[in-house]
């Protein structure tokens, strides 16, 4: 483990919005590709192309100061917390998962696949804790980490590009637009697999609070609220995302972005949407309607998290390669940025509740 920042140091602030959201001090030095508040206190884990992972401690006043440090052999594309916040577990392009004990400082390889490891995920199950990692590989494996092999593996119909679990449901996208959901009292056959409702290739699954059902963001600016039950389906729907005019004359013409990440409020049961296009939307799904919409920084918005109370929201700044190795131009944004989150901007409009 290496510790940076050895001082505490005091966060700067932007001036693109309003409400001042907070910069983190000593990002990582490239592409930030996920970001996981521990579920325990306000501990911010990152995973960045830099082939590392940062843990950061979030004060009460937004101020911030780097904790930790670990190193994959290849860049970082997942990570997650486990459930009592002692351990932070990752996966990368090195094709290994790492679990960093919080608690002693040390890193080890838990978890191996054939190709990179796109999607990590920590099952809290009642017989005990599971790591399941999503792979290009074509596989999901569940790891007891306490065993050097998988305890089982499941064959997917092609690459594992999102993963998602809220205990009992797991969801899986793969590439060619295939959906893959899972009851995890029976872990290795899916429930249910589908085409997903959108045309394009899917960028992100995000399960529902209630573990009833999943949203689903593609590469054309579109989302879709998916539920599990037929008896649900009614309540199915898809909508247009993260799209600017072309130009004031041609407003039939549209920009299309994909839609990076979509985290759920773990209070309200919200959730909000970043795009390419470097803007953040929070969305009621089931009054259908957009709560708040800002673009924090130029540049593209690759991944959001809440932490465990709702009251801060963190998201990164940088290039998500979205344009391929040729849109990583110099002088791109690379930054980890906190928005102290407002009952008005994350609260359910008054209705129904599912």
């Amino acid at each position: 483990m290496s510790f940076f920042g050895n001082a505490s140091r005091s966060t700067t602030v932007t001036t693109t919005q309003a409400d001042k959201d907070i910069e983190v001090a000593d990002p990582p030095t490239d592409s930030i590709s996920s970001i996981s508040f521990s579920p325990q206190a306000d501990y911010l884990a990152v995973a960045s192309w830099d082939n590392n992972v940062r843990i950061y401690e979030v004060g009460q006043n937004g101020q911030t100061q780097g904790k930790a440090m670990y190193a994959h052999q290849g860049p970082v594309l997942s990570l997650c917390w486990n459930k009592d916040g002692t351990k932070v577990l990752s996966g990368g392009a090195d094709n290994a998962g790492r679990m960093f004990d919080v608690t002693t400082g040390q890193s080890q390889q838990v978890a191996q696949h054939d190709a990179p490891i796109k999607c990590v995920k920590w099952i809290e199950a009642p017989q005990g804790g599971i790591l399941a990692t999503g792979s290009w590989d074509k596989t999901v494996k569940y790891w007891d980490l306490r065993t050097p092999t998988p305890v089982s593996t499941v064959q997917l119909p092609e690459r594992c590009y999102t993963l998602d679990v809220v205990y009992p449901l797991m969801v899986v996208g793969t590439a060619e637009r295939h959906v893959q959901i899972f009851t995890l009292t029976n872990p290795t056959t899916p429930y249910k697999t589908m085409m997903s409702p959108l045309k394009w290739q899917t960028r992100v699954v995000s399960c529902f609070p209630a573990a009833n059902g999943f949203a689903i963001g593609s590469v054309e600016g579109r989302v879709a609220i998916q539920y599990v039950d037929e008896k649900d389906a009614a309540d199915n729907f898809s909508f247009k995302c993260h799209r600017r005019d072309q130009s004031p004359t041609q407003k039939d013409q549209s920009l299309v972005f994909a839609v990076n990440d979509i985290s759920f409020h773990p209070v309200h049961g919200t959730f909000s949407t970043c795009g390419s296009d470097g803007t953040i939307n929070y969305w009621d799904k089931d009054a259908r309607t957009r709560l708040k919409s800002f673009e924090p920084a130029p540049g593209p918005v690759p991944t959001t998290c809440f932490n465990r109370t709702g009251t801060i929201f963190a998201y990164a700044v940088s290039y998500d390669w979205s344009k391929g190795h040729s849109g990583m131009t110099p002088g791109h944004p690379n930054k980890l940025m906190l928005h102290a989150c407002k009952d008005d901007e994350v609260k359910r409009k008054p209705g129904k509740a599912r």
